[in-house]
């Protein structure tokens, strides 16, 4: 699709939006896979200063109904092989009023019914609607919401300031220098021979949604495909000549780079002489993964990134084959970037290298979450007369002005006084060869407060005793680390983007300790 049909697609969805009586301010539910009709959906809602909400198309009943009342939708745009749970919860919500379905990308032959709460195919929604862009001046101060992943408890709002977000995730701030731009700079890079680019991360996340339109404010070739599948992904990066991609760390990159190895092997390599950017976010990216990457593609430019919802972009770095680090991201500190103590003091970043603090970005920040005034206040804080955004990140400061990102405060396991991050054990762990994935997760003990836990999926084949694992980790971490429970399973819980799902990680953890007390005396460690 040329950008000016995108224009005119999203022009005709805006105007049959406003016929329905969807206004600014008003909230629609976005319910779909990557595809084309998703991409025209959000720009057809931000026309009309109406919000997007991103819904996450793994939900169940439940989850869509919380969600829908959460979020107050007036409107949703689904997919047709939703429609049953669509229907299930539909006289729940007063004001849900508007429903308009697509074709399933994966199914489109999919004819599931959608008249019992009146909904309208997109074709019959945009078919002799306007063309014409004629909504009136938008103003930086409409609101954006992305609800988040969710990776404990329920998912929150995150409600941004139009400008601010483009800020901090839409490209309206340099990331290496910190420049903000002016609000046609980007979109005089489409004068220039553009870049094919392809994120591979639902769109129905904040990354991959920020990613896809930072991509087309710059005037890219932007590929989106519904369903994550290696193979499929070489034949496409092969096909279009793909220059960049965007992933969610291991979940993403092992399974590429292994489809990439096999093919090599058979003697006919996959073409990918045109990726010359690979960049990952949003979840780990391990050493030993990454050490794959960059033997496989050694021309080529790797980026780690780190952020939230709640902050944005908050540092990225690029990776160098010769010094891969095995704790964690380590990035350089946004300029907006801050760690802050205990006490909420301000961390010096040239002179506290070392110290460990929380993650945070002053400048541009969300308004708050939707309808949660309780969290808003613990997360977005006001120090000095200023407000910062502080959702729990820790992370290292390192030499440089850089910070290795070591993960969730919420997810830290305390154990006899001791804090460990998960992601750094996780980290360790994968570098086991009979592990393929694994998540660690804190569960009671009675003498040390909480064990470390590791819910492990291993390679296809493979065996791991709990003391082998240890024995292999203690070169690389400290003994009050190491797992002192390890549970097997045939699939470690994450979203569709591949982020971590710790909550179910820790019923899996629980369930097996039960079953089996794979444990040893907190003593000799």
């Amino acid at each position: 699709m040329t950008y000016a049909e995108l224009e005119a697609d999203a022009n005709r969805l805006a105007h049959y939006l406003q016929s329905q009586g969807v206004g600014p301010g008003d909230h629609v539910a976005i319910y779909a896979k990557n595809s084309i009709e998703h991409v025209v959906a959000v720009l057809a809602v931000t026309k009309i200063r109406a919000v997007n909400i991103n819904v996450n198309y793994r939900y169940v009943e439940g989850e869509l109904n919380y969600l829908f009342d959460n979020a107050d939708v007036v409107a949703v745009i689904h997919e047709r092989s939703y429609a049953p749970l669509v229907a299930a919860i539909w006289d729940k919500h007063e004001k849900l009023r508007t429903a308009i379905v697509v074709d399933d990308a994966l199914d489109p032959d999919d004819q599931s019914d959608f008249s019992s709460y009146g909904g309208v195919h997109y074709d019959d929604a945009i078919a002799g609607q306007s063309a014409e862009r004629d909504f009136g001046e938008r103003s930086p101060d409409d609101i954006h919401i992305i609800y988040t992943g969710g990776t404990t408890g329920f998912p929150k709002g995150v409600m941004w300031r139009q400008e601010d977000w483009w800020r901090v995730l839409g490209g309206g701030t340099d990331f290496y220098t910190g420049e903000e731009l002016e609000e046609f700079s980007q979109s005089s890079q489409a004068t220039a021979p553009r870049m094919a680019t392809f994120p591979l991360s639902p769109l129905m996340h904040g990354g991959a949604q920020s990613g896809l339109l930072m991509h087309l404010f710059a005037g890219h070739l932007t590929v989106v495909e519904p369903k994550f599948d290696p193979v499929r992904t070489w034949e496409i990066i092969e096909a279009d000549k793909i220059q960049l991609i965007f992933m969610t760390g291991d979940a993403m990159a092992r399974p590429l780079i292994e489809a990439y190895e096999a093919k090599a092997a058979t003697g006919t390599p996959y073409d990918a002489s045109n990726l010359v950017a690979i960049s990952s976010s949003a979840a780990i990216f391990s050493p030993q993964v990454k050490a794959r990457w960059m033997a496989a593609f050694p021309n080529s430019i790797f980026t780690d990134s780190v952020g939230a919802t709640e902050t944005g972009f908050q540092g990225m770095g690029m990776a160098d084959a010769n010094n891969i680090s095995t704790d964690g991201p380590v990035v350089g500190l946004a300029s907006s970037g801050v760690v802050l103590d205990e006490n909420n003091e301000f961390l010096d970043p040239d002179t506290d290298v070392g110290k460990v603090g929380r993650l945070g970005r002053g400048g541009s920040v969300p308004v708050g979450y939707y309808k949660d005034p309780v969290k808003s206040a613990a997360t977005f804080l006001e120090i000095n007369g200023e407000r910062y955004s502080v959702p729990g990140d820790f992370a290292r400061i390192e030499e440089g002005r850089r910070v290795t990102l070591l993960g969730r405060g919420s997810n830290c396991v305390n154990t006899g006084g001791e804090k460990v991050y998960p992601e750094e054990v996780e980290m360790a762990i994968k570098g086991h060869p009979a592990v393929y994935d694994v998540l660690v997760v804190g569960v009671p003990d009675e003498k040390y407060g909480q064990a470390v836990a590791a819910v492990v999926e291993l390679r296809e084949g493979a065996t791991l005793e709990l003391e082998e694992l240890r024995t292999y980790l203690r070169a690389h971490l400290s003994g009050y680390k190491l797992p002192r429970t390890l549970t097997l399973v045939d699939e470690v819980p994450r979203n569709a983007a591949g982020k971590a799902q710790y909550p179910a990680a820790k019923e899996l953890a629980l369930a097996g300790f039960a079953a089996k007390a794979a444990t040893v005396d907190p003593t000799s460690v």
